[in-house]
């Protein structure tokens, strides 16, 4: 479902009166995902390539991979062809290459509405919020536990911007709400409160079935066994472990024929190499294992290779986000992907700030930045990270989702043809005299620029006389407006009634549990 015009799905908006339209009512004017008109950024020649590749399979052949606590993925390895001792798994050379052949190189994520579906591969960019933070914060109350209507709350702001694409999955964790019960809340809450693609659970075997039971009402058994509606993101253990938390959850849903998201995490100096090269190396190994896995469950099942390369302060051992090394790394990751024919996951909006200031702009831009410049298909963690993911930020996030239009123009790459060189408007101004009233500039000038709906652009006396707010100012303003305004959009009401049947009778089988 690629496109070859910037002008098709992958468009951006980038009008005055489309966010006027947008503050009056008008709807989210956003498009489902990018279609990217600009090349990937290839860093590494062929040589070189090749000798990280090596590299891995050494590590997979000579060290191997450890798979605990699943007796079903040991059992997948040994009919395979690969060597087991005790839970210690090694792969000949190219073993795991053919195994993820079956992959598919591009899949469609379906959305509950039709046009918020996504396409996840290919040239296809898909913006996600962060995920995973126990903490959130704002002006107003600080940094605090995150709690059920946080949760929500983040779900409807980024169902409200145009620039975000999927509903994301554990945008904060809501402590409020037990353990072993909260996915029931947090997935019906992306049901609920957003039309867009959304992720399920993996903490638990049985919380991943359960998502995947909440998609089967939602979309219909049969439409979810032909179909991916629901993502898993999924983690190793780095350095060199799988555990069986994490390929249970795997397995299921590679077994429904839904996609997991394969993502070491590894803090060079402390899960993997301080060198660039070797936790590429590593990282390459422990994701194809996880990509060969689901395959092994499934064979043709949606898989997306994932990768979260980070720094850490060598002084005091802190992790540290958005630096350059991990960003210059990504690039190697995606042209590695590419390699393979796998969707990719890689980098995002990344910060070590504990607010939202020039730190964390600093550090999300030079993630973000190789996010698209590697070509990730699926860049979870788009808004709202910062504290070292520790903390979602609702001004950052504000912040974010607007720097993620500026991506969409960016991404839309430079058109060349009749009207964009703008020979009528040479013929017509002429030497000396100004393009401001001409033709070509009032044909145009709805669309010939992004828009930001947060920067301020006015001459300074003017921002003076508004009150001197900073942006972090202006987006708590923003995400309050959001809120205030937001309406959830229509969901059918015999699915409601039977997601809330099913979450009341699961929730009631089992007692709580806080650990």
């Amino acid at each position: 479902m690629e496109s070859t015009s910037a002008a098709t799905v992958g468009a951006p908006r980038r009008t005055r009166g489309a966010r006027a339209q947008r503050r009056e009512g008008g709807g989210n004017l956003g498009v489902p995902y990018i279609v990217r008109n600009i090349p990937t950024y290839d860093i590494l020649g062929e040589e070189s390539l090749q000798r990280i590749e090596r590299t891995a399979d050494r590590i997979l052949a000579e060290v191997g991979i450890e798979f605990r606590d699943d007796a079903v993925a040991l059992d997948h390895w040994k009919r395979a062809g690969a060597k087991i001792d005790g839970v210690r798994v090694t792969f000949e050379p190219g073993m795991l290459n053919e195994v993820v052949r079956s992959a598919p190189a591009q899949f469609t994520q379906y959305a509950r509405n039709p046009a918020r579906s996504v396409e996840i591969g290919g040239r296809n960019v898909v913006f996600s919020p962060a995920y995973g933070s126990p903490f959130v914060m704002d002006l107003d109350k600080g940094r605090r536990y995150g709690t059920i209507e946080d949760f929500r709350n983040l779900i409807k702001l980024a169902q409200s911007s145009p620039w975000l694409h999927h509903s994301g999955g554990t945008i904060c964790e809501p402590v409020d709400v037990p353990v072993n019960k909260r996915h029931f809340d947090m997935v019906y809450s992306h049901i609920k409160y957003s039309d867009r693609a959304f992720m399920g659970s993996i903490t638990a075997e049985e919380r991943a079935e359960d998502s995947i039971e909440m998609a089967r009402i939602l979309f219909g058994t049969d439409f979810v066994d032909k179909n991916c509606v629901i993502l898993g993101n999924v983690n190793v253990n780095s350095p060199l472990v799988w555990d069986g938390t994490m390929t249970k959850s795997l397995r299921a849903y590679a077994r429904a024929n839904q996609a997991a998201v394969i993502v070491p995490f590894i803090l060079g100096g402390a899960m993997g190499p301080v060198t660039n090269a070797g936790a590429i190396a590593q990282s390459y190994a422990e994701t194809l294992a996880g990509c060969a896995l689901t395959q092994l469950e499934r064979k043709g099942a949606p898989v997306i290779f994932g990768n979260f390369l980070s720094s850490m302060s060598l002084r005091s051992g802190s992790p540290t986000f958005g630096t350059p090394e991990p960003a210059i790394g990504s690039m190697v990751v995606g042209q590695l992907a590419r390699r393979l024919g796998l969707p990719l996951r890689c980098a995002g909006n990344f910060s070590n700030s504990k607010r939202p200031d020039a730190q964390a702009m600093q550090e999300g831009v030079m993630s973000m930045m190789s996010a698209v410049h590697c070509g990730a298909n699926f860049i979870l963690h788009s808004a709202g990270f910062v504290d070292g993911l520790l903390a979602m930020s609702y001004e950052k996030f504000v912040m974010d989702t607007d720097f993620c239009g500026a991506l969409h123009s960016y991404l839309a790459g430079v058109v060349v043809d009749d009207n964009a060189l703008a020979m009528d408007a040479f013929l017509q101004v002429g030497p000396g005299s100004h393009f401001l009233g001409c033709d070509h500039t009032m044909r145009n000038y709805q669309t010939a620029f992004w828009d930001s709906a947060l920067s301020d652009n006015e001459p300074f006396e003017k921002w003076v006389e508004q009150g001197e707010t900073d942006m972090a100012v202006r987006a708590n303003r923003s995400w309050k407006k959001t809120l205030d305004e937001y309406e959830a959009p229509p969901l059918d009401l015999a699915i409601d009634e039977a997601l809330v049947d099913y979450v009341a009778r699961r929730k009631n089988s089992m007692p709580d549990a806080w650990y």
